[in-house]
């Protein structure tokens, strides 16, 4: 099962009151169905889903809400080895005050565009409403990979109504045309989890919020590794520069003739030759700071520069303190 079809699945299992219960099946009805007008008066619906969950949804509250026949086919795709589910509800009594109440049909005034307002009334009949929508044409990517979240629809005017929908229920939502539908896409993690909340998939969100602990962790670990790597890199090219600035100096002025202290940390680094200056310090006698071993390493180098440049014989400055 896909992440999105366990999403859908999670769904379908939410109870909510009478007026929500009107409000997700009019999502369900106006993402995935169509409706069809008879002579005068007359009007089937047909809603089909690849989602067992949706199915099973729109038919549990089309008998709950409104004691609607509804007549189910179940095909399978030779193409693509899925099973289509076809609900149909045929013209019947009640049909007609159920679109209505629905907000799918406007009296006097034929198909309704956009969302009406009594189905999104309140708090719990927008996350109806969203639910619906979600359930009937949404996808959501595993949080394992990149993590988003859309809904699929026909119609300009429905798309920027469930805009509408998701700002109201504190959700930011974007809207892009694709191929002749649209597209109402969510892209922030936390706009998403709080969709997630708002519909009613506690579980999901839960499981959501763990993957970005772990991707957070795993992040911190990489970044910190990374970091390790990268200073032992730099502290083996820093040891093995100082390893052949000694060199130079052995064969230029000598390190007999230099300062004690210079002297040591020749002898230190040769012992030593792959620890960083902090460690090299902490193996002297008497222990020494970074900062003063990495003083003796530039005079180290200013004697190499002078006996580079013709200076003849390395200075002999005192001791470090």
């Amino acid at each position: 099962m896909s992440f999105t079809a366990e999403v859908k699945d999670e769904l379908s299992r939410v109870e909510g009151g009478p007026e929500a219960d009107v409000s997700e099946l009019s999502a369900l009805v106006r993402v995935c169905g169509t409706l069809s007008f008879y002579g005068s008066g007359a009007y089937a619906v047909r809603v089909t889903t690849e989602t067992g969950a949706v199915a099973r949804t729109v038919i549990r509250l089309s008998h709950k809400v409104f004691e609607l026949d509804t007549q189910l086919t179940v095909r399978r795709s030779v193409l693509h080895k899925t099973r289509n589910y076809l609900i149909e509800m045929r013209d019947q009594p009640g049909l007609e005050d159920a679109l209505v109440e629905l907000g799918v049909l406007v009296p006097g005034r034929g198909l309704a565009s956009g969302v009406p307002g009594q189905v999104v009334s309140t708090p719990g009949r927008r996350a109806a409403f969203l639910r619906g929508a979600f359930m009937a044409g949404g996808f959501i990517a595993d949080p394992r990979g990149d993590f988003h979240l859309e809904m699929a629809v026909t119609g300009e005017a429905l798309a920027e109504a469930l805009v509408s929908v998701c700002r109201d229920a504190g959700v930011q939502a974007r809207l892009n045309r694709r191929r002749g539908a649209f597209a109402i896409y969510i892209k922030s993690f936390d706009d998403i989890v709080r969709f997630l909340l708002v519909v009613g998939a506690a579980r999901t969100a839960r499981a959501v919020s763990n993957v970005r602990r772990m991707k957070s962790v795993k992040n911190d670990v990489n970044r910190s590794v990374n970091a390790e790597m990268a200073n032992a890199r730099r502290a083996s090219g820093a040891a093995a520069e100082q390893l052949a600035l000694i060199d130079r100096v052995e064969a230029g002025p000598g390190l007999s003739g230099l300062p004690p202290a210079l002297r040591a940390f020749c002898d230190l680094r040769r012992e030593y030759p792959d620890l960083p200056l902090a460690e090299l310090g902490r193996r002297a006698y008497p222990p020494l700071s970074k900062s003063a071993l990495y003083h003796r390493v530039l005079r180290l180098e200013a004697l190499d520069a002078e006996w580079r440049d013709g200076g003849g014989g390395a200075g002999r400055s005192g001791e470090d303190g």
